[in-house]
């Protein structure tokens, strides 16, 4: 079978990212432009335009089948309509479908960004075997996407997957969504930083600051994931308990959708192997007796890419 190409553009607020793609998830030609998402939405629609220009022409004429978008923000489907997208600036209600359509003649579909790295880890990556699963971005805070039958379950408003704000404690932290004990509010990059610098004024001698360079206004998770692998008790016990807390999160949505499968995929999916058998282990406890066999806790393949091959994927 001939291979068929699409554009995927991964929109950030820092980054328009954009390649022409084959549907064995390949990318032919990349393109990269600031966002320029501190001026307003126009400024930044010519920057994805600008960007689909720049790899279209590596198509030599060949014929392209369409233009796929991942966006931040609620995505009004049918539609491809982009309400609310944080981080960039006055950008309200935006109908991000129909103006790139017109711009170039081609069909065109935009999506939540969660749920495109969810298509891309189905079509290309950690869930290609798997036709149902939960995808989980770990990063600054906690997103997801749901893969049921091979496609993605988006909800009657687009909001299916916001696996982030399932509490784990309805008295706890207080999230920025407005409630309390999100487990976002506990396991999300900038908390598990924050609760990082608290702990640390009981245990100065931690090596956590050695690998942040003596600054804790610097402290990531992957500095708590090496002073844990160098055997530093406090950095072990911080992510061990966030991969508990994740993985209560995960047993209740296996108890819900009655699936075995989870993606891990973000910023933060990169720590060391002993939380992902912490989450696996919680999630276990927490998932019915009758749905444990063969349940799996996947690391996401496709990195920083799966935004744009996703995007691509919702064409392919």
């Amino acid at each position: 079978m001939a291979q068929q190409l699409a554009i995927g553009v991964d929109l950030g607020g820092t980054t328009v990212k954009t390649g022409l793609i084959n549907s064995d998830g390949k990318v032919l030609a990349l393109s990269k432009l600031p966002t320029r998402a501190d001026e307003n939405p126009e400024a930044v629609i010519e920057q994805i335009k600008k960007s689909i220009s720049e790899v279209l022409m590596h198509a030599k004429g060949a014929p392209v089948a369409g233009i796929g978008i991942g966006a931040p923000g609620l995505i009004e489907n049918p539609g491809g309509i982009v309400r609310s997208a944080p981080n960039i600036k006055n950008w309200d209600v935006v109908p991000l479908a129909d103006i790139i359509s017109k711009e170039f003649k081609l069909r065109v579909e935009v999506d939540n960004d969660a749920n495109v790295a969810a298509v891309a880890e189905a079509k290309f990556g950690a869930g290609k075997e798997h036709p149902n699963f939960l995808f989980i971005i770990w990063g600054t805070g906690v997103g997801g996407g749901i893969i049921m039958d091979n496609h993605i379950y988006r909800g009657p408003s687009g909001g299916a997957g916001e696996v982030g704000h399932i509490s784990v404690n309805y008295e706890g932290l207080m999230c920025n969504c407005g409630t309390r004990g999100c487990v976002e509010a506990y396991v999300g990059q900038k908390y598990l930083s924050k609760r990082t610098i608290e702990k640390l004024k009981t245990a100065p001698n931690s090596k956590i600051l050695q690998f942040a360079g003596g600054d804790e206004s610097k402290i990531e998770p992957m500095h708590l994931s090496k002073a844990a692998e160098a055997g530093d008790q406090l950095a072990k016990d911080i992510l061990v308990e966030a991969g508990t807390l994740l993985g209560v999160m995960i047993g209740a949505v296996m108890n819900t959708l009655d699936f075995r499968v989870t993606v891990i995929g973000g910023g933060v999916s990169a720590v060391g192997d002993f939380v992902y058998d912490a989450i696996r282990q919680s999630a276990m406890r927490n998932v019915q007796k009758p749905l444990r066999d063969g349940i799996k806790i996947l690391r996401a393949k496709l990195g920083n890419d799966a935004g744009m091959l996703g995007a691509a994927g919702m064409i392919l």
